[in-house]
């Protein structure tokens, strides 16, 4: 079995040496701290900067100094170590294990390919099917599961009749150690951008408002600068999102913001704020009819999921106004099934201005002339808080907000 062409990952215990003879400021003292020799430690920090091309330190007579590639390198190859470090913190509070060298130190978990077992096998779920994909033995795989238990102190997956299942404990550190490799996957952009070129690949959650104008907008200006981009869209519901975000599988996620679900770990920004508006078919009865609440007492409706910025606003607004909130018939927040919905029924639905932009303004649809008060909704990006984006992530955006600036939208 062959593993798939792709660049070499990075050898995590290569960058803990990294991070810790900056830390230290001289490679005597991180091996003592390391409790490795120095020709040790001297080699992995020659095999590293062969790996990556460049040179991370410079040797001075009163220690190691960071060059401008060091200096780049060394924030995403700390975050990655301190995720890592945090995870018998996290496995403690499961095992009542009391606090030693062992987990403040967790040497179990400083091999890229063990964690790359134990991502493929959370995903899925399947010891030979991990093996093919990685292009080891399934011997290989259980090894490296067995150590990664042993180290954690707790079964990490269970077996049943449909394959191997994680467990709880599993589902605990899966964040972190997806967090951690996804930092070393993007350690080559971060090298390449010192170089002035912008490499690699955006990850972006979609949430339905953003879909239809301001990402393709966005994207189609930010790929005619840097075509050598890839960007992947991830349009699943907010909270399997959110749950990528937090993993690093995703870069942000842009659309309508929760402020009612403060997290600690997350961060947003507004880029504009808009109003939901009632429309429909551009010759349905009560585009030119309408008069008062009460019209839209008989009306099928098609309306935004459960839970989401959009229902919850829409539900006070009804309120507001003397009338019961609307049963919806159909939920669903994709822009081409409310369109073809509306086309081909006297359905109402409730959607953002923006997402129905291009049907509005070429009297595809219609706007039921209906005052929504309280609709007002802030429009923006979701992030980690202490997350660090690739330089592709940040251009993209910069082209987000460049096209979405507050100033450019009719407030």
């Amino acid at each position: 079995m062959q593993p798939q062409n792709k660049e070499k990952t990075l050898n995590i215990m290569q960058i803990k040496f990294f991070c810790q003879i900056a830390r230290r400021g001289s490679i005597s003292r991180a091996a003592d701290e390391l409790f490795r020799t120095q020709s040790a430690v001297t080699r992995a920090m020659h095999d590293l900067e062969a790996e990556l091309e460049v040179t991370l330190y410079e040797r001075h007579y009163n220690g190691m100094v960071l060059t401008d590639y060091g200096k780049r390198l060394l924030p995403r190859a700390q975050t990655a170590m301190d995720d890592l470090h945090l995870i018998p913190a996290l496995l403690a509070k499961l095992t009542d294990r009391t606090a030693n060298r062992e987990q403040t130190e967790p040497v179990w978990l400083f091999n890229t390919r063990r964690l790359e077992i134990f991502l493929h096998l959370y995903k899925m779920n399947h010891t030979r099917t991990v093996a093919e994909k990685l292009g080891i033995t399934q011997p290989a795989v259980s090894a490296a599961l067995k150590v990664l238990e042993n180290g954690a102190g707790i079964a990490l997956f269970r077996r049943t009749p449909g394959g191997i299942k994680p467990t709880i404990a599993a589902d605990i550190i899966y964040p972190n150690i997806s967090r951690a490799c996804n930092e070393l996957a993007h350690i080559r952009d971060d090298i390449a951008a010192c170089n002035g070129l912008l490499t690699g690949r955006v990850r972006i959650g979609a949430l339905p408002l953003s879909r239809s104008q301001i990402l393709p907008q966005a994207i189609a200006t930010f790929q005619a600068q840097h075509p050598a981009i890839t960007i992947a869209t991830n349009e699943s519901p907010y909270d399997a999102l959110l749950a990528e975000l937090r993993a690093g599988d995703i870069d942000f996620i842009i659309g309508a913001l929760r402020h009612h679900e403060p997290r600690s770990d997350i961060k947003s920004e507004v880029l504009f704020k808009e109003e939901i508006i009632i429309t429909a078919r551009a010759d349905h009865p009560l585009v030119a009819a309408y008069r008062q609440p009460e019209d839209l007492l008989q009306a099928k409706w098609v309306l935004p999921r459960s839970q989401t910025p959009a229902r919850h606003a829409l539900e006070k607004t009804f309120a507001a106004i003397g009338i019961p909130a609307p049963v919806p018939q159909v939920e669903t927040g994709d822009a081409a099934m409310v369109r073809g919905l509306l086309l081909h029924s006297d359905m109402l639905a409730v959607v953002s201005s923006t997402q129905m932009a291009y049907e509005l303004e070429n009297n595809i649809l219609a706007v039921i002339p209906v005052a929504l008060p309280n609709t007002r909704r802030d429009i923006g990006i979701t992030l980690r808080a202490s997350g660090l984006l690739t330089p592709a992530a940040e251009a993209l955006l910069h082209t987000i907000r460049l096209d979405t600036h507050p100033a450019t939208k009719n407030e």
